[in-house]
């Protein structure tokens, strides 16, 4: 495939690449009348070893994919869109699944970018008609999940009034085949942001809000389903007056039967507890049936400390989570252990975003560089090392490197795992807050404040 811009190895810095761009149909396009482009033919191939279907490639996050050791990176190219991207790109059966901020998903081909169809799902909110936040338009901001029993790709969009629309598209046509209101069930809608990547478990799509960049306003952290036809709805609210947003892009990570969310900071400073600044387990009816809390829960509400940022992380019988505070809380997977439950803590990082596992190691994203851990059989926690770049994207892993973003100074690295080394470092553009890649066959895949970029490893 044509290369567009050299690699630089172990730290200088690449000039820029462009490459053709891939135009949107129809941007104005209002809620009650979704648009598609050019249809794509063929039968995909659903959960093909290339494919990635959700945050992280699968319900337990691992980030984790089977693909080239870096050798010589480079953009190979750039589609642009009609917004940014903030939710981590899919891959299905050969195409890339795309959402913008601007409420429009798209389908481009794997190799080329071309789009292959693009579906406009309404008018996304502008920042002036929010009460705080930092995405200016709001549209769809959470990662999106395919379906591969009904073969459609599922996004939630934030459209004019702060309406949050769940939009089941064919994964074939770009066809609008479901669409259903999926607003919070407490608090202002508005003040509500849909952050967190969706979940698929048991023919449910599980939609998680927090709130918007500043704290501001009425919002309730909340969980809301409906099956995969947009029926049966239910819903779960975090039992505090305001705030307990479920807003760190990782969303939900499934351990067994549980959906395991981390929860942000609450209401309450010195009564009784409020269900906040926790890590939640909740069924597939979304009941809560466990939960852990650190002893310092009101003292992390009062000063804004919570575990909300970091999502859960499953290491074999272990769940290891840290948030804002920078604490690394051991807890066993099936007994949380409520209130001050956890098994064993360490000094870690204030994590912010989803982890990445693979070969018993953990690794975490941190604003100073990610850090790698592991747990013993007691559930002693060690960091084994914490990388010196600046690469503050959410981690995933792949060819015996851990690849990252630093996304303030859009640059993209892989990382050796064994020792978070730099084995090469990429520009790439500005990215949106949290940018994770997505890694598949020959290539990680890069939502962008500007599009997709695909970026060949070798």
């Amino acid at each position: 495939m044509k290369r567009v811009t050299p690699l630089v190895l172990f730290a200088a810095l690449l000039t820029g690449c462009t490459a053709a761009a891939a135009t949107a149909t129809d941007p104005t396009a209002s809620p009650s009348a979704p648009s598609t482009t050019a249809t794509a033919s063929g039968v995909p191939t659903p959960e093909a070893v290339a494919d990635w279907t959700t945050y992280h490639h699968d319900n337990a996050r691992t980030g984790a994919a089977d693909v080239p050791a870096p050798r010589d990176p480079h953009v190979d190219w750039h589609a642009t869109l009609d917004g940014a991207v903030y939710g981590q790109p899919l891959v299905v059966g050969g195409k890339i699944l795309a959402a913008t901020e601007n409420d429009t998903v798209y389908a481009l081909d794997a190799a080329t970018g071309k789009v292959l169809w693009s579906t406009h799902l309404g008018t996304p909110v502008p920042r002036a008609d929010l009460p705080c936040g930092d995405i200016d338009p709001l549209g769809i901001t959470g990662t999106m999940v395919f379906d591969p029993a009904s073969s459609r790709v599922f996004a939630v969009a934030e459209s004019t009034g702060g309406l949050h629309t769940l939009a089941g598209i064919d994964l074939n046509t770009g066809a609008l085949q479901v669409r259903v209101g999926v607003d919070p069930p407490a608090g202002d809608r508005i003040a509500h942001q849909q952050r967190a990547a969706l979940t698929l478990l048991h023919g449910r799509v599980f939609v998680a809000y927090g709130g918007l960049a500043g704290d501001c306003a009425n919002y309730i952290g909340s969980v809301v389903s409906v099956t995969t036809a947009g029926r049966d709805p239910l819903h779960y609210q975090i039992p505090t007056g305001r705030e307990g947003g479920i807003w760190t892009p990782g969303g939900a990570t499934v351990d067994g039967q549980s959906l395991l969310y981390s929860v942000g900071n609450g209401e309450s400073t010195d009564g009784g507890y409020d269900g906040s600044d926790s890590v939640i387990a909740l069924s597939d009816q979304l009941r809560r049936t466990d939960f852990f809390a650190p002893g310092t829960w009101a003292d992390d509400n009062a000063n804004d400390r919570d575990l909300g940022s970091g999502s859960p992380t499953v290491l074999g019988d272990w769940v290891f989570i840290a948030g804002k505070r920078g604490v690394g809380y051991v807890l066993r997977s099936g007994h949380l252990g409520g209130i001050n439950g956890q098994v064993a803590q360490t000094d870690a990082c204030a994590s912010f975003g989803g982890s990445a596992v693979a070969a018993g190691t953990a690794y975490l994203p941190c604003p100073n560089g990610p850090i790698a851990v592991t747990i013993d059989a007691t559930g002693k926690p060690t960091i084994r090392w914490h990388a010196t770049v600046t690469a503050n994207g959410a981690p995933v892993v792949g060819g015996g490197a851990v690849w990252v973003t630093d996304y303030k100074a859009g640059a993209l690295y892989a990382l050796r795992t064994t020792d978070g080394a730099v084995l090469a470092q990429l520009p790439v553009g500005d990215l949106p807050h949290f940018a994770s890649p997505t890694l598949s066959g020959t290539h990680a895949y890069l939502g962008t404040m500007t599009g997709v970029s695909a970026i060949a490893i070798d």
